[in-house]
C-alpha cells in the first residue's frame, strides 16, 4: 500500500491525525521536518501528502513547490495561516486543499477521501480526447491528460477538473461557485477565491500568453467562460 505522508513538527497533532487516518485503512508515515520527508519521497511516492507550512528546517511552502516539480501528489496545507490571502497563495503554489488550525480530524479524513478521489483517474464521461484550436489543446478525460501544441502538460488533478469543466461547456459561463461544485465537489468558505489561483495556474501551463488568455477569460463579476473553438 502507497503511504500516506503528515509532515507535521507538532506531534501531538501529528498522532491524532496519524490515528484517525490509520483508522480509517490509510497507511501513515509521519516526518517532522519538511527535508526528510523530500527524501523519502523519492524513495516511496505518496498518495497524498498532508502538509504544516511552519516547519523547523524548511517553509511548507518550499517544500510543496518541490513535491510539484516531482509529479501530480495530491497535497493538503495543514497550518494556522488562516487570512484569505495566505489560503490563495497556498492554492496558487499547488496546493489541491487548504485546512486551518485547529480542524476536526475527522473533517480531515473526509477531505483526504474526497482529494483521492478526484485524484483518481476515471472516466469523467469524455468519449476521447477533445481538441481545440485546430490540436492547439487537447484534452483527455479518460487518462487526464493535457496536451499543448503536442507537448504534454504537468497538470495537478485538481486543475485539471477545473478545466475539464470549462473545456465540458465551451462557450458558457459558469460561476466560481459552480466551479467550485464541479471541481471539487463539496462547498467550503473561501473556495471562490481558490478558483481564481487554479484558473491562474492553468493559464500559465496552456496559454500562449498568460497575460493576455485567449482560452480561458474571465467574466468579471460573474466567473470564467472558456472560448476555445472545438475541433470537427
Amino acid at each position: 500500500m502507497q503511504p500516506l505522508f503528515v509532515v507535521e513538527d507538532d506531534r501531538k497533532i501529528a498522532k491524532v491525525v496519524k490515528v484517525y487516518l490509520e483508522e480509517a485503512g490509510y497507511r501513515v508515515v509521519h516526518f517532522e521536518k519538511g527535508r526528510d520527508a523530500l527524501a523519502a519521497l523519492m524513495k516511496d511516492k505518496p498518495i497524498l501528502v498532508i502538509l504544516d507550512l511552519m516547519l523547523p528546517d524548511t517553509t511548507g511552502e518550499e517544500v510543496c513547490q518541490e513535491i510539484k516539480e516531482v509529479g501530480d501528489i495530491p497535497i493538503i496545507m495543514l497550518t494556522s495561516k488562516s487570512s484569505e490571502e495566505e489560503r490563495v497563495a497556498g492554492f496558487a503554489l499547488g496546493a489541491d486543499d487548504y485546512v486551518v488550525k485547529p480542524f476536526s480530524p475527522r473533517e480531515l479524513v473526509y477531505r483526504v477521501k474526497a482529494l483521492l478521489k478526484r485524484a483518481q483517474k476515471a472516466d469523467l464521461g469524455s468519449s476521447g480526447p477533445v481538441s481545440f484550436n485546430q490540436g492547439a489543446l487537447v484534452v483527455d478525460g479518460h487518462s487526464y491528460t493535457v496536451m499543448k501544441h503536442g507537448q504534454p502538460v504537468d497538470i495537478t488533478p485538481t486543475e485539471f477538473k477545473v478545466l475539464f469543466s470549462l473545456v465540458s461547456v465551451p462557450g458558457k459561463v459558469l460561476t466560481r461557485e459552480e466551479l467550485v461544485d464541479r471541481a471539487l465537489g463539496y462547498q467550503f468558505e473561501g473556495y471562490e477565491r481558490s478558483i481564481d489561483a487554479h484558473i491562474k495556474n492553468i493559464r500559465h501551463k496552456i496559454e500562449d500568453d498568460p497575460k493576455n488568455p485567449v482560452l480561458i477569460l474571465t467574466i468579471y463579476g460573474v466567473g470564467y467562460r472558456f472560448s476555445g473553438r472545438k475541433d470537427a
